[in-house]
């Protein structure tokens, strides 16, 4: 008997990342979310996540936008410290040179200390979100982070 799986593990792996990552948003878009489609989401993004660290392709801007959906996801179920962490692994793993995922990632900061009612720090981490998105250069992807800033102004 061998220790070899009889399956591709690195095509597993960039099946599930993407495929959990989809349907994680699909129920961050869902407006009547249960307490269970809130338990699966969170199981999603983590899932995700774990399948992205097992690519070999998998970069720190792959990363930081898991960060950033898992942000979003503790966010929305009201997990604030949950919230706080993965915004701040966002940041962290967010390339300098990237001022839409960057942009986001303050985005993200923004998100979980306003729910925690820290309104100063969410008012300077939605400036640094605006900074950023003064600097992406592609209009669509602007306009996008423009307008997710503006729901939590």
């Amino acid at each position: 008997m061998t220790d070899k799986p009889d399956f591709d593990v690195e095509q597993v792996h960039r099946h599930f990342s993407t495929h959990c990552f989809n349907a994680a948003w699909q129920l961050i878009d869902k407006s009547d979310r249960t307490s269970e489609d809130n338990e699966q989401m969170i199981r999603l993004v983590q899932a995700s996540l774990w399948h992205w660290t097992g690519r070999p392709d998998c970069s720190d801007k792959n990363l930081s936008i898991g960060f950033w959906q898992a942000s979003r996801v503790y966010a929305l179920v009201g997990e604030a410290d949950n919230a706080r962490k993965y915004a701040s692994l966002c940041l962290d793993k967010t390339p300098r040179d990237d001022e839409f995922c960057l942009g986001y990632a303050y985005e993200a900061l923004a998100r979980a200390e306003l729910l925690v009612g820290n309104n100063a720090k969410a008012r300077q981490h939605l400036a640094d979100a605006r900074r950023q998105a003064e600097g992406v250069s592609d209009d669509e992807s602007r306009q996008m982070l423009v307008d997710d800033l503006r729901t939590l102004e």
